[in-house]
Formats: structure tokens, C-alpha cells, sequence
């Protein structure tokens, strides 16, 4: 019942701004392992070599990062090509083709590799699959750098690239043929399971991994999400829009039936998203910082009264090892 006061009559209904704001802060969220290991690469190789360090593609998928590389005398490049003779340089932890370590080799330049340790896993598994005659299909998102890189781990012509179940249908393999099933480490879970049981029921004897090629963190965070996301009435995931794993934790928070926004940075986040919202999730891609959480949490405090509870649906402990050239 509204509280009255002496000749006011029923005092009015808060309006949404006054309205205090429950932010749940999914966990884990944020950088992962490899994210960590290929950002601590480039730092390293700096300190090692002297600026310019040349990286090829982004060394992650977000801007805010590559830009501070970019402050500390990181240069970032699209192709081999562009780095100097002599300079030392980064592959990004996406993974490239064997072709890229090879000319680099070929050119006598000082090259160190910042692929995520989980992928490279992948490239061997490909590898592998080859030399049991099998022909690989591989479960990814096309153009997607470390698509790209896990098909030029074997010859061309054995692997090929499925991305939906209507490419499931559409495969022309006989029934019985030899074949093996490989994923992008980044993709939903959900999706991918949907895929291989398809692939499962129109090739009996298809070969996969015996781990679950998804990687750990985006597993979790895919699931961090689905703890949280049911109670939210709007899901915010910041992170890079070429991000796949930060876009599937929008998709995520919508099938579980909340509005969801990515964004980049807090300055994105538009007043009237909040409207009518009295719950808010967030969370953030593999590749986007801390910081840039506290910069949200920062903004949406600045819109309404916020109560923040974090939600803890796993702890991450891995650590991954540094290339030999930059070990301590």
C-alpha cells in the first residue's frame, strides 16, 4: 500500500529511474586462459625484443585490447606480407595455417605462436583423423579466423565445413564412409550437440574427439549465462561483434527468454534500455577485460540505484604455459 501524507492524497507510483536496479554479474566471465597467455605473449615479446612487435590479426577480438597492445609498440598486421625482414612477430591465439609458421620460417623471421593451446589440440586431433584416412568434417562458423586456421592444418580437399544441420543433409558421403567430426572451440553448445547428433544419425560410424572439442570457458560461460539470464528481463554481453563466443552468449540469454544487447563499451548502452527492466545480467566475452566490466557496472550506476550480486556457476583455475622462447 502507497504511504499518504496529510492533504497529498496516495503518493504516486515510483517511476522506473527510481526504481532500484538488481544486476547479476554472471561468473565466470571474461578472460579465459588462452586470452590471458596470448595477451602476456605480446607484453613479453615487447620487453624481449623492443618495440615494434609485429602481431598477425588481432591477437583477440577486442578492440579495447588491441588498441593498449597497440599503446605499448604493438603493430598489427592482416598478412605476413606486411611484416619487415628481421622483425619478430605474434600469430594470434585464433591459430593459422601451416602455410603462415611455414613462410615465416622460409623468411628467417623471429616468430612466436599465441594459439590458444585448446585449438592447437584441434589441429592435432585434424591431423590425426588424416592420417587414419578419414575425411574431416568440421563444425564452425565459416570465415572465422580460427576456421580458417584449423582447415590449412591438413591437405585440402579432407575436411569439410559444416555449419548447419542443412549442411548435415545436404554432405555427400555414402552412409558407411570414413569420416571424423571436429569443432570450433567457440561455438553453443546447444547448436553444436544438435549438429553432431544429426551427424551421429546419418553416419553410424562417424569418428569424434574423445573430449569435447568446445573449449572450458566458453562452455561455462555459456552456462553462467543460462543461470542467470532467466531472471533478467535484459542480458548485456560486452564484448567485439566478430567475437563468436561473445555472440553466442547473446543468443544464449534470448533463448532463455531475455531481451540481450552486445556492446563494446559502456558508452553504448542506451538510458532507455532500462525501461521497465527491474533485473539486469552482464556479463563478458572471452576477450573483453575487467575493466571494461567495471566501466558498465559504472554507467548503469550513473542511470539508476544498482544492488550488484555476482553469480557464481563455476571456478576456472587453468593456466596455460608460455612459448620456451619467453618462459621465465
Amino acid at each position: 500500500m502507497n504511504a499518504t501524507f496529510p492533504g497529498s492524497g496516495p503518493a504516486p507510483d515510483p517511476t522506473s529511474d527510481e526504481i532500484p536496479l538488481r544486476l547479476l554479474l554472471a561468473a565466470p566471465r571474461g578472460f579465459c586462459a588462452g586470452v590471458d597467455r596470448a595477451i602476456e605473449i605480446v607484453e613479453r615479446a615487447l620487453k624481449h625484443y623492443g618495440a615494434p612487435v609485429y602481431v598477425r590479426h588481432e591477437i583477440v577480438h577486442n578492440r579495447y585490447v588491441v588498441d593498449g597492445l597497440k599503446a605499448k609498440g604493438a603493430v598489427f598486421v592482416e598478412e605476413l606480407d606486411e611484416v619487415p625482414d628481421g622483425a619478430p612477430v605474434v600469430f594470434s591465439a585464433h591459430g593459422v595455417p601451416k602455410a603462415v609458421p611455414a613462410a615465416a620460417t622460409t623468411r628467417g623471421l623471429d616468430w612466436l605462436d599465441a594459439t590458444c593451446p585448446l585449438v592447437s589440440k584441434v589441429h592435432r586431433q585434424a591431423e590425426r583423423q588424416i592420417e587414419a584416412g578419414r575425411h574431416i568434417l568440421f563444425i564452425g562458423h565459416k570465415g572465422h579466423p580460427e576456421v580458417i586456421g584449423t582447415l590449412g592444418q591438413v591437405p585440402a580437399g579432407t575436411i569439410t565445413l559444416v555449419e548447419t544441420l542443412a549442411d548435415v543433409a545436404a554432405l555427400p558421403f555414402a552412409a558407411d564412409a570414413p569420416l571424423a567430426f571436429l569443432t570450433q572451440t567457440t561455438l553453443s553448445v546447444d547448436d553444436t550437440a544438435d549438429i553432431v547428433a544429426a551427424l551421429r544419425a546419418r553416419f553410424a560410424q562417424i569418428v569424434g574427439p574423445k573430449a569435447e572439442d568446445i573449449c572450458y570457458a566458453t562452455s561455462n560461460r555459456q552456462a553462467a549465462v543460462k543461470t542467470i539470464a532467466p531472471q533478467c528481463q535484459l542480458v548485456l554481453v560486452i564484448g567485439a561483434p566478430n567475437s563468436s563466443n561473445s555472440l553466442r552468449l547473446v543468443e544464449v540469454a534470448e533463448r532463455c527468454g531475455a531481451r540481450a544487447h552486445l556492446i563494446q563499451r559502456a558508452s553504448e548502452i542506451e538510458p532507455g534500455w532500462l525501461d521497465g527492466v527491474e533485473t539486469i545480467g552482464l556479463t563478458a566475452g572471452a576477450s573483453a577485460p575487467e575493466e571494461l566490466v567495471n566501466e558498465v557496472i559504472d554507467r548503469l550506476s550513473a542511470l539508476r540505484q544498482v544492488t550488484v550480486e555476482q553469480v557464481v556457476s563455476a571456478v576456472e583455475k587453468m593456466v596455460f604455459k608460455l612459448p620456451r622462447q619467453l618462459a621465465d
